[in-house]
């Protein structure tokens, strides 16, 4: 059998590579996230001193020439739109913004239009010049983390494959800050505590996730910063929310409202985990999305080192319901 044949023409990026993984050793060199590289590597994209190599884990002496082919990327429907996204931060290397909780994030039947992808390709629009190397899935368009679908607040996007490199290495790392604020049924077991419980698919619902012993991972600190009580028709005690800031560690999918279930605390307006309880039909009016809020992101920046940190307060519906609970918008002054 003759050995595999590297991909036609000269390569996108030649290195001499530092010993240790083929990934990490040329996520250490270029602009590529090391996902990404991984992906090339696999897919035959890879030779070490004119050998091609398929394996990420392939270990290096140290100094051995490392070649890698990028290839071009996959033509795209997609047509960049000014939806007026509201901007925190925008420059060359990259944009923080916030999320409507109402804007869909991906392209899907019946949103083939106006969705944050497309709104992002505007926004981005300088970000793929056709002679850079292409680290940007057109698909999602400079995403670095997400935000499911009815979550609102802030989010960063890479304007650069160099930017998107820098900014996926710290989430990796876990130095990016993330804090969100929680509406959730029932009162919080203390003031203050950590859920360190691994996620996978559940089991018998394969939209949502779920404690697993053979899931990922997961990492949620939560504290309570207020409570409110509304009334039940029938029931002398009526009900209790909590008010939560939680902190991610990790950033797996759906991890805070799966993680807040997991403790009995049912996020509230949540169509997948809100262990069917409801409100009120007063205090409901205008919920149609969990009440789950990123407000606060904090970062460095890829080029300049520099710490920055963002806030977006609360959208209208988590705002009116704080208010007819009696809790103060000053609960979260210091998030």
């Amino acid at each position: 059998m003759s050995a595999p044949q590297a991909p036609p023409g000269p390569a996108d990026h030649a290195v001499d590579a530092p010993a240790g993984r083929l990934d990490a050793g040329l996520a250490a060199r270029l602009p590529l996230t090391r996902s990404r590289i991984a992906a090339l590597i696999k897919d035959g994209r890879c030779t070490v001193d004119g050998r091609v190599i398929d394996k990420p884990s392939h270990p290096l002496r140290g100094g051995e020439r490392v070649e890698l082919w990028v290839p071009a990327p996959p033509s795209s429907a997609l047509v960049a739109e000014d939806l007026g996204l509201p901007v925190l931060y925008l420059d060359d290397e990259l944009v923080v913004l916030h999320k409507p909780a109402a804007l869909v994030v991906h392209p899907a039947k019946g949103h083939h239009a106006g969705t944050l992808v497309h709104g992002l390709l505007h926004l981005l629009s300088e970000a793929l010049p056709e002679d850079s190397a292409y680290a940007v899935d057109p698909t999602r368009p400079g995403i670095v983390h997400r935000l499911d679908k009815g979550t609102s607040g802030v989010m960063m996007a890479a304007r650069t494959p160099e930017a998107m490199a820098h900014l996926s290495a710290q989430l990796a790392a876990h130095s990016v800050e993330r804090r969100y604020l929680a509406l959730v049924f029932g009162r919080s077991p203390g003031l203050s505590g950590t859920v360190d419980a691994p996620l996978g698919r559940h089991p018998h619902d394969r939209l949502r996730f779920a404690v697993r012993a053979d899931g990922r991972r997961a990492v949620t600190h939560w504290e309570r910063l207020a409570e409110g009580h509304f009334g039940v028709a029938g029931d002398r005690e009526g009900g209790v929310l909590s008010l939560l800031r939680c902190r991610l560690e990790t950033g797996r999918t759906h991890q805070i409202r799966a993680h807040m279930l997991h403790l009995g605390l049912p996020m509230v307006g949540d169509p997948l985990y809100g262990g069917g309880r409801a409100l009120p039909r007063a205090l409901a009016a205008g919920l149609s999305h969990q009440q789950l809020h990123a407000a606060r992101l904090g970062f460095t920046h890829p080029r300049t080192g520099a710490r920055l940190r963002f806030f977006s307060p609360p959208e209208a519906p988590f705002l009116a319901l704080c208010a007819a609970l009696g809790i103060d918008e000053a609960a979260w002054a210091d998030t």
